[in-house]
């Protein structure tokens, strides 16, 4: 049995699961809540169905790194018999840059290229770096990578992840499109291919990522060829609270009009927009889906919205690869959401796709299932994203655990 923790960090926050490789099953996972803030709580479940809840202050990614390594080894509900035990460890890191096309073994210079990356992703790198640093101090002798979500996007050409500006704003300031969500959409990708059971090459495949946060991407032979996110995950489709692709000219107008300051009018197109701003109800799925059924105009309007948008990369995208054998239903929406997929799927005819409606409305959750009727061309899928198997999959890879 070779062990690899998998760690995901936010600011306040640490997900972990620890994953049997060999077997590719997940010993143990959990969450820590509240890092640095009174109340701190940590959660743990194991594959013998114990859970755990301890709440205790953690006053560092450090302390909860600490936390979490005590209840693996625990006598009573842990899984392995000490720290030993743990081969490798994989950390979820958002931002690479164009530094970073693959995940990377972390040592003192990666460390100091993500925190160059730090302006590209302000937001979310300093919290990953905390995580990296912190079971560095608890665990100074075991290996770490770090896996980029930025990394997937790093196969686009040039003509494609460049923005019409002044070729200036690439040159001094980095900005081009980078996509996020890339494991996702890397993981879903190869098990695509793997049912589709005619090797890669050439293999045209869309994925939808689709979720509170949610993107499309496409790819040729496992490689990506263009995806919806850009500098920002702002970009693209319309999200839980995010207006996804506007016109930039919007963003000065509704600065002068409503007297927004900069990070005002940023936090209105992050937070304050997409399905919760057009519904203004909630930005969940469901609940949009229970108002529409309800006769809530709004609630439907989002969810309309939200399923163009989707149904516009998907056609486009298969214009750029001058076809698609292959469309992907992934994350919270696109696994679980039977309407949202029927919306998105129906009345593509024209480009050889037929969704076997009785079937997407039937087929178990949770499953790797094939949504397309038998006289489809584009085979559709509904394939549960598995972030964590990915980032440990690439962890053993480089540490040579398996």
């Amino acid at each position: 049995m070779k062990n690899i923790l998998v760690i995901n960090a936010g600011s306040s926050s640490l997900k972990y699961q620890l994953i049997d490789i060999d077997s590719e099953s997940v010993a143990a996972k959990g969450l820590c809540e509240r890092i640095a803030i009174p109340g701190s709580v940590l959660s743990y479940k194991n594959n013998r169905g114990d859970k755990l809840e301890i709440k205790r202050d953690m006053k560092n990614h450090e302390d909860a790194i600490g936390m979490v390594l005590d209840v693996l080894v625990d006598k009573d509900v842990g899984v392995i018999p000490d720290m030993s035990a743990i081969a490798a460890v994989g950390h979820r890191v958002v931002h690479g840059g164009e530094i970073f096309s693959e995940p990377a073994l972390i040592d003192d210079e990666v460390i100091k290229a993500i925190e160059a990356c730090i302006p590209l992703g302000p937001l979310h790198n300093p919290a990953n770096l905390m995580g990296i640093r912190g079971c560095r101090a608890v665990m100074p002798n075991v290996p770490m990578v770090a896996v980029f979500d930025t990394a997937w996007g790093q196969a686009m050409d040039k003509k494609t992840y460049m923005y019409g500006l002044a070729y200036d704003a690439y040159e001094k300031y980095g900005i081009r499109r980078y996509g996020f969500h890339g494991t996702s959409h890397n993981y879903v990708t190869g098990r695509a291919l793997d049912m589709l059971g005619k090797g890669k090459e050439g293999v045209r495949v869309i994925t939808c990522h689709l979720g509170n946060g949610s993107s499309v991407s496409c790819s040729v032979s496992g490689r990506c060829v263009d995806t919806s996110m850009g500098l920002t995950p702002l970009e693209g489709l319309p999200m839980g609270t995010r207006c996804g692709s506007i016109d930039p000219a919007i963003v000065p107008y509704m600065m002068d009009r409503a007297g927004m300051t900069a990070k005002e009018m940023d936090a209105y197109m992050n937070k304050k927009s997409g399905m919760l701003g057009i519904s203004g109800e909630s930005s969940d799925f469901r609940d949009l889906g229970e108002g529409a059924k309800n006769g809530d105009e709004r609630c439907k309007l989002a969810l309309e919205m939200f399923a163009l948008a989707v149904k516009k990369f998907i056609g486009s995208y298969s214009a750029e690869m001058n076809g698609v054998d292959a469309i992907v239903f992934t994350a919270g929406v696109g696994e679980n959401d039977r309407e949202v997929r029927q919306m998105i799927a129906s009345d593509m005819e024209y480009l050889g796709v037929v969704l076997d409606k009785e079937w997407n409305m039937n087929c178990p959750r949770g499953e790797e299932v094939e949504i397309s009727a038998p006289e489809s061309r584009v085979k559709l899928y509904v394939i549960p994203t598995d972030e964590e198997m990915a980032i440990a999959r690439s962890t053993a890879a480089l540490t040579t655990t398996k």
